[in-house]
């Protein structure tokens, strides 16, 4: 049981090594952007990241008229 466990944990160990050779072994390694907004191509067709639209939805309007004027 007790090599099983170590034996998995050395290979998750590897893996995680070797997914960042590449941003360890660079100049300016980074990870990719993966975002929908970092994408060249959705930016071209308008789409945008949903939790973007949703921050931009609930900023408050200031150029917005107010529906009702409590009469307080």
């Amino acid at each position: 049981m007790l090599k099983t466990v170590f034996a998995i944990m050395l290979i998750v160990a590897i893996c995680v090594m070797l997914l960042a050779v590449q941003i360890l072994l660079k100049k300016n390694g980074r990870f990719p952007n993966t975002h929908v907004s970092g994408n060249k191509a959705m930016k071209k067709y308008g789409v945008g990241c949903i939790q973007s639209q949703d921050r931009k939805a609930q900023q408050e309007n200031k150029f917005a008229i107010p529906e009702r004027i409590s009469k307080n």
